[in-house]
């Protein structure tokens, strides 16, 4: 089963708490990787959790929402859109556009989300979020005005010079930093942007081990250093990505999703 289908559910409405959760902890912002499944169904992800929004995704869909802490548990809303329409990326439950709601528990090493999607009722939907480490983050960068806005986008980044590689995945730009990643990377970096320019820094690192599915950029941690244009509605860049003893240039694409 393809990873990235977890697009197919994502989570939308309200769940009724089955038992009490004493002894409930805060749950810290952060990024987390997402395994998750339902019925024969398997897929992964990543997360934002921030304030109570949940922003992530992975090479072809984008995951919206919030969350809210409660006494039992979280309660967590978050629906899906394709950004990728490559038919290779197919949904857990066949449809691009879904929704579920989920009921949410920590545990020492994440959340575990269970509930119910809406395609396939009384079939148990689960997710589980690990954190991921994010020391490698670099001091956020500076933003003026007319810079790149605040939000979830899209990114599709293709090698050059007939180099035959690249990746999909979402990125989620704030106030200076980037946070993202796909079904096998995630992506720690910060820019700077004004007058519709932007500039930055990126290290792509596995959560996943991905030197099967991506021979360029799986078993390495990638850094890239990257400038170009921006607009209301996204982004371009060109850079240099660093992958082992091999350099790369590279061109990407991002298509807001959703402003944060």
């Amino acid at each position: 089963m393809d990873p990235d289908g977890f697009g197919a559910a994502a989570v939308l409405g309200s769940a009724q708490l089955a038992n009490g959760f004493p002894g409930f902890f805060s749950l810290p912002n952060g990024l987390y990787k997402v395994e998750c499944g339902v019925n024969d169904a398997f897929g992964r992800s990543i997360m934002c959790m921030h304030n109570g929004r949940l922003l992530g995704g992975n090479s072809a869909f984008a995951h919206l929402g919030t969350y809210e802490e409660r006494d039992s548990g979280i309660i967590a809303e978050v629906i899906t859109q394709r950004h990728n329409h490559d038919p290779y990326y197919k949904s857990l439950l066949g449809s691009d556009a879904m929704s579920v709601s989920l009921l949410g528990r920590p545990h020492e090493k994440g959340i575990r989300f269970e509930g119910e999607a809406a395609p396939a009722p009384g079939s148990l939907f689960w997710a589980e979020l690990t954190r991921l480490e994010d020391d490698a983050l670099p001091p956020r960068g500076t933003v003026g005005a007319a810079g790149i806005a605040n939000g979830l986008y899209s990114i599709h980044l293709n090698a050059l010079d007939g180099v035959d590689g690249g990746l999909s995945g979402v990125m989620l730009l704030m106030d200076g930093r980037i946070l993202g990643g796909d079904a096998f990377f995630y992506y720690l970096g910060s820019y700077s942007s004004e007058n519709g320019r932007w500039k930055g820094e990126i290290l792509n690192q596995e959560h996943t081990p991905a030197r099967g599915e991506n021979p360029v950029f799986g078993g390495h941690e990638v850094g890239i250093g990257f400038s170009g244009s921006c607009n209301d509605e996204g982004g371009e860049l060109e850079g240099i990505a660093l992958a082992g003893k091999r350099s790369l240039r590279l061109a990407a694409s991002l298509k807001l999703m959703r402003r944060a």
